[in-house]
């Protein structure tokens, strides 16, 4: 069996419709062999004794009327031999010669000497001079005075009509089947097409060629093909931020990198381009930390990108420890803004401790870069909040606000937000940045479906 899916998947949609239609031919086929044939022969062999009940009506009606004038009958079939059993001389008199053999004469004869009242109807087969099998019909009706009638045909002529009435059959469900498989070969094609236009795309799309794709349908092909030009344009921004994101890491490094060679220079010349010796290095120290954390920021977000969430089901890590930690660390950055914890201790988050206190970092030092006086932290049920009172975001930076490189007016890097939103994404919860009638809020809640589809509550 495992075979057979093999040598299926192998096929082509065109080959697999063709061994449908292969599978079709022959399963009429045997239907045709093990039903209709034999169906066909009883309803044949029923028909021709009709036949000979009906040639022996008239016969009996008229010899029951002038039983001394029946020697010669006429108006019968002229396959039919009609002849009377005369039961008091033991007599087998012709009426009407038919096609038949004598042979059969004598067991017609035994047959009608049994004979009863009605009508009783037989077979008999005997061999010819070319010991070739015979078979015929007969069929004996008692008469009023005690005579029997009895009416013989050759099985060749219900073998005639048998094979008409097959070939008729046939020719039929021929027909039929051929305009089903028409019908079928034609909306096959429509699939067909389709396909391939969606393969020539694809194609063009692995080779860097211009490509379109118009196919208006409303079933799943047209569903496919209206997801792959989304994906094309969802992989052409890519690419673009992919450029954007790399003209900007050259352009932050190139600047740092670039004082720090300048003033090396100069000092080994013996110049001091920013007054002294101490304070010329540290301005390379300064550059040289701006350095070590744009690096660092960018490992951050490399390793985000490979994140898995690796976590047993369920809420594991307690977020009020982390919060604690963060907050602890870096308070001291900006002394002045006072950091308001609104914390529900007893709230647990899905995920690993170290990528969710990068995320949180990431969101309360941008809020002290922001806030005029004051940074407000609050946790719930399967919520986090982070307030600051300074300005608002910008309404068009919104959408973007957590794409990698996207900087705000006193940003750094422009990585800081990619990273929450890596890291949120990656456990199940959403990101979403709103703003305030003073000042801007932060919030990370449980993203539902996400829940649902991996049994967390």
């Amino acid at each position: 069996m495992k075979r057979f899916r093999l040598w299926v998947r192998e096929l082509s949609l065109l080959q697999q419709i063709l061994c449908i239609i292969f599978l079709f031919i022959a399963l009429f086929a045997g239907f045709l062999l093990f039903f209709i044939t034999p169906a066909i022969d009883r309803f044949s062999e029923t028909e021709m004794y009709e036949l000979l009940h009906n040639s022996q009506s008239g016969v009996i009606d008229y010899i029951n009327e002038h039983p001394d004038e029946a020697d010669i009958i006429y108006g019968t079939d002229a396959s039919i031999s009609q002849m009377v059993y005369e039961p008091t001389t033991d007599e087998l008199r012709i009426l009407k010669q038919g096609d038949i053999n004598s042979k059969i004469l004598p067991e017609i004869k035994k047959e009608a000497m049994k004979a009863k009242a009605g009508t009783q109807d037989y077979t008999v087969e005997i061999e010819d001079e070319k010991q070739t099998k015979i078979k015929y019909l007969y069929s004996i009706s008692l008469l009023k005075d005690g005579r029997n009638l009895i009416s013989v045909m050759p099985d060749t002529y219900r073998i005639s009509f048998q094979k008409s009435l097959i070939s008729g059959v046939v020719m039929m469900n021929i027909l039929v089947v051929s305009v089903l498989l028409a019908l079928l070969l034609a909306w096959v094609g429509t699939f067909i097409y389709p396909l391939q236009q969606i393969k020539l795309y694809i194609q063009k799309i692995k080779n860097d060629e211009p490509a379109t794709l118009n196919i208006k349908r409303n079933d799943e092909i047209g569903e496919v093909a209206e997801a792959l030009t989304e994906m094309e344009s969802a992989l052409n921004k890519q690419n673009r931020e992919k450029e954007e994101m790399i003209q900007n890491i050259s352009h932050d490094l190139k600047t740092p990198i670039a004082t720090i060679k300048s003033y090396s220079e100069a000092i080994k010349d013996g110049i001091y381009p920013y007054d002294t010796l101490e304070k010329s290095i540290d301005v390379i120290i300064e550059h040289a930390d701006r350095l070590e954390k744009k690096v660092k920021s960018l490992i951050i977000l490399n390793k985000m990108g490979y994140l898995l969430d690796k976590c047993p089901e369920g809420d594991n890590l307690d977020m009020n420890a982390v919060i604690e930690k963060v907050v602890l660390s870096l308070k001291v950055v900006r002394p002045e803004i006072q950091i308001i914890s609104k914390c529900d201790k007893t709230i647990y988050f899905h995920g690993e401790e170290e990528p969710w206190r990068i995320a949180v970092e990431n969101l309360i030092d941008n809020a002290l870069r922001y806030a005029k006086t004051t940074v407000i932290v609050e946790l719930k049920y399967n919520e986090l909040r982070i307030i600051d009172d300074g300005k608002q975001i910008e309404e068009d930076r919104l959408p973007t606000l957590f794409h990698p490189y996207e900087k705000g007016t006193d940003g750094q890097f422009g990585l800081g937000l990619s990273i929450v939103y890596r890291v949120c994404t990656t456990y199940g919860y959403r990101v979403q940045a709103e703003n305030l009638p003073e000042g801007a809020s932060f919030r990370i809640w449980k993203n539902e479906l996400y829940s649902e589809r991996h049994g967390r509550k």
